[in-house]
């Protein structure tokens, strides 16, 4: 969808644990020392949080420094979604605690999304649906994450942990939104059933099927749509 409206984003944060561990360490602990896997992967380390870090703590550092760096009035950020696939309540809003904390007003709409790795995107459009509908004159949007590996699983690899805060409006603007996409599909070989400590991978469709055809579609038709090619960006 072409975006003709002056919207876009005004503010960001970030959020990280200040812990980091190297993947070689994960390698000897599993027992496969020499197999590379850090070049494999093209990951070289990844973050830890600390016992008293988790998506609600680095969400609100995040949106702090948002808050710092934001122009305008608090009371007009009237939304909050934040998606994560690591909430640390099953019933009880993630959303709730990050505003009260920030010192949002109470008037404002609120949800916590959840959608493995798509949740904070999805955030990020639906704080500027509000936006061009007129429902709201400033959004924030995040996407924080504490992601759980089962020791011993593929996972325990790259699962770090982080956040990421975003500020939308229509003045003062950093980043201009142009145009958006989404597709959905089901991808079955990965999930964490209501209950278990840590998610199940089966390492079948989360390749090939899953993130790169959705990275795949999603790239070429928002290229289609904008007349864009890949030659037009540096």
């Amino acid at each position: 969808m072409i975006i003709k409206k002056n919207v876009g984003i005004t503010s960001y944060g970030v959020s990280i644990p200040s812990r980091v561990i190297e993947i070689a360490e994960i390698e000897k602990v599993q027992g496969k020392e020499g197999c590379d896997t850090g070049k494999c992967l093209g990951v070289i380390s990844k973050t830890v949080p600390s016992l008293d870090e988790d998506a609600i703590t680095l969400a609100t550092e995040a949106a702090k420094q948002a808050l710092g760096r934001f122009v305008g009035k608090i009371d007009d950020i009237t939304n909050l979604f934040i998606g994560s696939e690591s909430h640390p309540y099953a019933i009880k809003p993630s959303g709730t605690v990050i505003k009260s904390a920030l010192g949002l007003s109470e008037n404002m709409a609120l949800a916590d999304l959840e959608f493995a790795c798509k949740a904070g995107t999805q955030a990020l459009q639906i704080g500027f649906a509000y936006l061009l509908s007129g429902m709201s004159k400033n959004s924030l949007a995040i996407g924080a994450d504490t992601a759980q590996a089962k020791p011993g699983d593929a996972l325990e690899f790259t699962a770090g942990a982080g956040a990421g805060a975003y500020i939308l409006g229509k003045k003062n603007i950093i980043a201009k939104l142009l145009a958006t996409t989404s597709i959905a599909t089901d991808t079955p070989d990965f999930w964490r059933r209501a209950g278990q400590s840590f998610p199940k991978h089966a390492g079948r469709f989360s390749g090939q099927p899953a993130y790169f055809y959705h990275v795949n579609t999603t790239t070429k038709n928002i290229l289609k749509e904008t007349g864009l090619s890949p030659s037009d960006f540096s």
